[in-house]
């Protein structure tokens, strides 16, 4: 009994050069499948997506490992993805030409403060999915934002509008006239307190 435990939990149920092709296969297919579907399904924006991915990982997993349940066949095909990656990974870091491939471009969504709805249509992004995205970056409106990029990672990234010159300028003054009429109403009060 102890035999046969140790068997099926060790000795793979295929053959080890196919353990290690099937993760490689897949691992190249997601890649080229998750670059054409869009930097959106990396960003995880809405529920929708989040399912997808997470039964894209459920569905492909018999393809990595087929029908082999032994921990050393799970093992090669964990290592061979691992691997996999660690290769494509540094390759790409050396060709930047193909990463930029693979990868693609960010995208402007807003850009001197106007919204790009071409951009956003072609992302499949809404406005409401963008403005909850500005609020978890601290902003109150998107109104409040410069630009906005889609990386290439399926982050968006916000950059603020700033006051322009004229409007510091105005907000200085005001805080000094502020400044002059809170010590206007303390002198009116020593005054008041002496006569």
């Amino acid at each position: 009994m102890f035999e046969q435990i140790c068997s099926d939990m060790l000795v793979p149920g295929l053959p080890v050069l196919e353990k290690m092709l099937r993760p490689i296969l897949v691992y190249f297919f997601l890649l080229i499948g998750l670059r054409l579907a869009g930097k959106r399904e990396l960003a995880q924006l809405n529920a929708m997506d989040l399912v997808v991915l997470l039964t894209i990982s459920n569905t492909v997993q018999n393809a990595i490992i087929g029908n082999d349940n032994s921990v050393s066949g799970g093992l090669i095909g964990a290592t061979t993805l691992l691997a996999i990656n660690y290769f494509v990974v540094r390759f790409l870091y050396n060709h930047e030409k193909i990463s930029h491939l693979i990868e693609g471009d960010s995208d402007k969504l807003i850009e001197n403060g106007k919204l790009d709805e071409a951009r956003l249509k072609k992302e499949l992004l809404t406005r409401s999915e963008l403005e909850i995205a500005a609020h978890k970056q601290g902003f109150s409106s998107l109104d409040d934002v410069e630009t906005a990029t889609l990386e290439t990672g399926g982050v968006i990234s916000f950059v603020g509008k700033k006051p322009s010159a004229d409007e510091q300028r105005f907000a200085e003054i005001s805080g000094q006239m502020h400044d002059m009429n809170r010590k206007l109403d303390e002198l009116k009060a020593a005054l008041s307190a002496r006569g």
